[in-house]
């Protein structure tokens, strides 16, 4: 591990999130999932790639992720606004059982493009030393689990249009924002912009691509 990425993982731990509430319940989040399936599909496998699978992610990252939503400060691209709407009549319980419903989920995994994994894997795996970007397997794990004590999301089987999106959005500053531009970035958000703005966008297609094909 490079020194960089072990700054960056320092930052990482120094910036955990808390923890989900502990009294969700995924057997009323499986009801409360129902309206979720139209965009996010059965049990959080998206069949839209513009969509983000939510199977099998940590329920403190998904808990992050509402909030911010109800709160109108996660961007305002047109999914995101979709995203708004549908979070802000969520009550914080409703918000626990949703996390640890799609946290008990198993994603369906998808497959790679072949085009362009191996520099993926190469950049996911090991970083770049010279242009300061640490591995992503510091934060989200060697199989892209995440780190739930820290907030860090998985990422495996994630949809690589989305994951292009999100860095796209993480690089440019607005993944955070608001209607009215004001951005609203959580300690890892800025952590993640700061690597975002270092990556190319071959990086982003080949990390996507690698990242879309993990299990």
């Amino acid at each position: 591990m490079t020194k960089t990425t072990l700054a960056f993982a320092a930052l990482a731990l120094a910036a955990a999130l808390p923890a989900a509430r502990a009294d969700g319940s995924a057997e009323a989040g499986a009801s409360k999932a129902i309206v979720c399936t139209a965009c996010h599909g059965p049990n959080g496998n998206s069949v839209n790639p513009e969509w983000p699978n939510l199977a099998g992610q940590n329920a403190a990252y998904i808990t992050q992720q509402l909030t911010q939503f109800r709160a109108g400060q996660r961007g305002a691209s047109a999914n995101a606004m979709v995203m708004t709407a549908q979070a802000a009549a969520l009550t914080d319980a409703d918000i626990a059982d949703l996390a640890a419903y799609f946290s008990a989920q198993t994603p369906a995994g998808l497959e790679a493009d072949p085009s362009y994994w191996k520099a993926g894997e190469a950049l996911y795996r090991g970083g770049s030393h010279e242009r300061g970007i640490p591995a992503c397997m510091a934060c989200h794990g060697p199989v892209g689990r995440g780190n739930p004590a820290a907030g860090y999301p998985a990422v495996r089987a994630q949809h690589s249009v989305y994951t292009v999106a999100q860095l796209t959005a993480y690089a440019n500053g607005t993944r955070y924002s608001d209607a009215a531009g004001a951005v609203h970035d959580t300690k890892n958000a800025h952590m993640m912009e700061t690597i975002a703005k270092q990556l190319t966008a071959e990086d982003m297609r080949d990390l996507a691509s690698y990242i879309q094909g993990m299990r």
